[in-house]
């Protein structure tokens, strides 16, 4: 509730800042804005504008509301009721940096939990914790890079098959930085094959080359020859990766990564119509000086009780901000800690049987698609849950049409691939069942007639 000071409190304030009135106190803001006159609807109660917000809310139409084929960075993946349950904790809902971690051993544990955790799943040996999304992680990679190799080298590598807004992001980041050059994802290439044009493009220049894991198209590579190159040149090598998938597929940390990042968002992380979502970033232990962010570690105190500690803080967060590699000063605390829930209750195998699940029903439905007249799937490769069809009409007439019998279609590609026009994106997870992918099937066949 709104409570507005009283006329003496006012009267103090202003004794005390030295000015006689509120006129006074705005005097160098010009008269003629001063007091804009403001077009605002009558004032409601309480209940009525409740009421009001309520009706708009109902406007959305949610994963709840629809069957879900769109993922695209961001999926509809089923979060155990204990993962909210455990955020709602007066403890834990306001969770932020622990400026005075000695008194926040509750909120440096489950930090600490979450980089053991991320380590675990990525096969690598450092987390932070951690960034605002998949998209920023990314481009701290290349920071991180850059300043590993004290800017003298200059050419940053983008696979085609990253996500098309982490790479956006990463250019807007480095784009602070005189002379580098960032190759590899040219729009009039080949988007879906590219692992021998990004090897031609590695030289004695290289600072980092950046892959994604599976990559946007969903599919499956392996990247151990590509990695064994990049360190043969003398740089480094980041994978995006999507943390379900690394329940079932090879962890980069075993395949040469130096890096890996990525969006925690499919880890007990609703969609909530676009964020906040969870950056993660992992890396080699030899570069634990170059992460931006914030590291907990486990000690013991001086009676040798278990307790944590801040072991690392970066530069960016207190004063010294003119030495800082970056400009992340926050660290998504609370989703963090529902990844860390979430990996917490779901387990190992729990884990490996929803990434078994959202990879055998993708199939399914590949293999149910590619049999109607007019669509042709272009995964040739394996795929996880995500792939290719190619359409006989524009997918945002597909999607409309998809829309009035409740799906929610797949990402129109043709938005960042020009040379995949008429292409969808189509995501399957574990919450979609049969029914649901039959009935896609159905409407997908319908519209190819009409």
């Amino acid at each position: 509730m709104f409570l507005p000071h009283t006329d003496s409190e006012r009267s103090e304030m202003l004794k005390t800042i030295g000015v006689s009135s509120i006129d006074e106190l705005f005097k160098d803001v010009p008269e003629k804005v001063r007091y804009p006159a403001l077009n605002l609807p009558p004032a409601l109660t309480e209940m009525e504008a409740a009421a009001q917000l309520q009706q708009m809310a109902m406007a959305n139409e949610t994963t709840q509301d629809l069957a879900c084929f769109l993922g695209a960075g961001a999926y509809n993946h089923y979060i155990p009721a204990a993962v909210d349950h455990i955020l709602r904790r007066n403890e834990f809902y306001t969770a932020y940096t622990p400026y005075q971690p000695e008194v926040s051993q509750g909120t440096l544990q489950a930090i600490f939990e979450y980089q053991s955790l991320m380590c675990a799943l990525t096969g690598m040996e450092v987390s932070n914790a951690s960034h605002y999304d998949g998209a920023t992680a990314t481009a701290e990679a290349g920071i991180m890079a850059y300043h590993n190799f004290r800017g003298k080298r200059t050419r940053f590598i983008l696979s085609p098959g990253v996500h098309p807004q982490y790479r956006q992001v990463f250019r807007t980041y480095m784009s602070g930085y005189e002379n580098l050059e960032i190759v590899g994802d040219e729009a009039n290439n080949d988007p879906m094959n590219y692992l021998e044009r990004l090897e031609a493009l590695i030289d004695g220049n290289t600072a980092l080359v950046v892959v994604q894991y599976p990559d946007f198209f969903g599919q499956i590579h392996d990247f151990a020859p590509l990695a064994e190159k990049v360190h043969q040149a003398g740089g480094l090598f980041a994978v995006v990766i999507n943390p379900i998938a690394l329940g079932l597929l090879k962890p980069p940390g075993e395949f040469g990564a130096d890096i890996v990042v990525g969006d925690g968002q499919p880890l007990g992380i609703p969609l909530s119509f676009g964020g906040p979502y969870l950056g993660i970033f992992t890396t080699r232990k030899e570069y634990v000086r170059r992460i931006a962010g914030r590291l907990v570690g486990e000690t013991v105190d001086v009676q040798g009780r278990r307790g944590y500690v801040l072991t690392l803080t970066a530069r960016e967060q207190h004063i010294r901000r003119e030495k800082a590699t970056s400009n992340i000063c926050t660290n998504q605390g609370l989703m963090a800690l529902a990844a860390t829930v979430y990996l917490a209750l779901v387990g190992k195998e729990g884990l490996r049987q929803v990434a078994e699940l959202c990879y055998h029903k993708a199939h399914y439905a590949a293999q149910r698609i590619a049999e109607i007249p007019g669509y042709r799937v272009l995964n040739t490769k394996p795929f996880f849950h995500e792939f290719v069809v190619q359409c006989p009409k524009p997918v945002a007439e597909i999607n409309e049409y998809l829309l009035d019998y409740g799906i929610l279609g797949g990402y129109d590609l043709g938005q960042d691939y020009p040379t995949l026009s008429n292409h969808m994106l189509i995501a399957v997870t574990e919450m979609n069942s049969r029914e649901e992918i039959e009935t896609l099937v159905e409407y997908l066949k319908e519209f190819a007639h009409d």
